[in-house]
């Protein structure tokens, strides 16, 4: 089934809108480069639109009623957020969901060495990545120091045109014969991963002894005393990720793209946000829920797989006047969600790899995945059709362009989401996104169209399911 590209459709006032939304989504993946800083820009732009704490709320005493906006974070790394509708919230609520963690690479809890009087951060790479495609690029650290005392220390070095970058290197080319025979996989090893750090021995100290072995790295150690405050005792309690340096930029002669590091699944996040913020009224309870760990299996306190989103649902139904645990089933079972993760787009240099017709493709908008998971649908959430059916006639009545696919040929591999989490309670829950160009590398590529698309897609979902 052919759909147009949606570039053809533009007024000149939409052409206008497109971009005012991809400008807005560039500034807040510069702005978020790591989940911690996600929910940062999140709960501004919330705050800004007159969203309250939910904390804050308990703290009050204050009940909940219709036109409330509420938001809850946890740990500082996923954030959900409430726009009280009309109906009871036993009645369901839509639901946009998306994650805010991305491929990288973190730094070990012990992680400051010198060999050669080269000073190295050792690491340990984080989700699916490619590891031949980090070495050689200009790269940032980003994350927080957590010192004894209890204050927090924010680390951004590398993005700012006055910062220094960092590197993990890579073999000459003139002696890499070998390596060269090397399976992808193998040609780097995640140990050899390691970044760059310093190259500069402390000069004019009294105290180092002319056998000094690790004079880089005590040179280090001043410099992160002198500017941070911490001591290599701290990188313990540190939060610490590798990421591309750079914002994020237009991509092609005519900018129809947007190329930039962590848009799997950020180019979903945010324009959820985005949507939430734009809608005025709602019948049903309207909620956006940002989560961390999608990429290593949704794990953990701050993953879709932990109690977070029912105990601030519990909460909400609490501040209504109720603390009957059946109300919060029933809300949970009677919801309706768009699991919002990226899809693959197709890739002509790699056609192959690709069913064509269940592909998704640049330019052709929002994209549906009735299922995911791999081969056998393994680890996928199944969409009912008559759901589908329901998306469909909401997307039409807004005028979205969407298209559905597939992620590749059925045996060539697959991947998941948090949809089937979310199913586990019952709610009518399928897999929608924007259609990614290399995606998992360190900078990827998206259509400004399906950016937009994805936006007005998200909106109608929450106007009119």
């Amino acid at each position: 089934m052919e759909r147009d590209n949606t570039w053809k459709t533009y007024s000149h006032d939409e052409l206008m809108a497109v971009e005012q939304i991809n400008n807005s989504y560039k500034a807040c993946l510069d702005e978020g480069k790591t989940e911690r800083e996600c929910v940062k820009v999140t709960v501004r732009m919330l705050e800004e639109r007159g969203y309250k704490s939910l904390n804050s709320m308990i703290e009050e005493g204050a009940g909940l009623k219709t036109g409330d906006k509420v938001y809850a974070v946890c740990m500082g790394k996923s954030v959900a957020a409430f726009h009280i509708g009309s109906r009871p919230l036993e009645h369901g609520m839509n639901i946009l969901g998306a994650h805010i963690d991305s491929p990288r690479i973190d730094v070990k809890q012990n992680p400051l060495y010198e060999n050669e009087e080269l000073s190295y951060l050792d690491t340990h790479y984080y989700g699916g990545i490619k590891k031949y495609q980090w070495v050689t690029l200009p790269l940032a650290l980003h994350g927080v120091v957590a010192k004894k005392d209890g204050s927090l220390v924010e680390i951004h070095i590398g993005d700012k045109e006055e910062d220094p970058v960092f590197a993990v290197t890579d073999l000459l080319v003139h002696l890499a014969s070998k390596q060269m025979e090397k399976k992808a996989n193998a040609v780097i090893e995640g140990e050899k991963l390691d970044l760059l750090f310093a190259s500069r021995p402390v000069n004019n100290d009294s105290s180092l002894e002319k056998e000094e072995k690790e004079a880089v790295k005590k040179n280090v150690l001043r410099i992160l005393e002198a500017s941070y405050g911490i001591s290599e005792e701290d990188f313990v309690s540190a939060e610490l990720e590798i990421v591309p340096a750079g914002n994020a930029r237009d991509c092609g002669i005519d900018r129809s793209m947007i190329m930039a590091y962590g848009q799997d699944d950020r180019v979903c996040a945010f324009t959820s946000l985005f949507a939430l913020l734009d809608v005025e009224k709602v019948d049903k309870t309207a909620c956006c829920i940002l989560v961390d760990k999608e990429e290593i299996g949704s794990v953990g306190a701050t993953g879709m797989h932990s109690r977070f989103f029912e105990n601030v649902l519990a909460e909400l139904v609490a501040l209504t006047g109720e603390t009957s645990d059946l109300k919060v089933r029933r809300a949970l079972q009677n919801s309706k969600m768009l699991s919002s993760d990226v899809s693959a787009a197709f890739d002509p240099m790699f056609a192959e790899t690709f069913e064509k017709r269940s592909s998704a493709f640049f330019g052709k908008g929002l994209v549906f995945n009735k299922f995911t998971g791999s081969r056998g649908k393994s680890g996928s959430n199944d969409a009912n059709a008559e759901y589908l059916a329901q998306i469909r006639r909401a997307m039409d009545s807004k005028n979205v362009a969407y298209q559905f696919a597939e992620l590749g040929k059925v045996d060539a591999g697959g991947g998941g989401t948090i949809a089937y989490i979310m199913a586990n309670y019952g709610m009518e829950v399928i897999d929608s996104g924007v259609a990614v160009l290399c995606m998992h590398a360190p900078w990827e590529i998206t259509s400004k169209a399906d950016v937009y698309e994805a936006y007005k897609g998200y909106k109608a979902f929450i106007e009119e399911m």
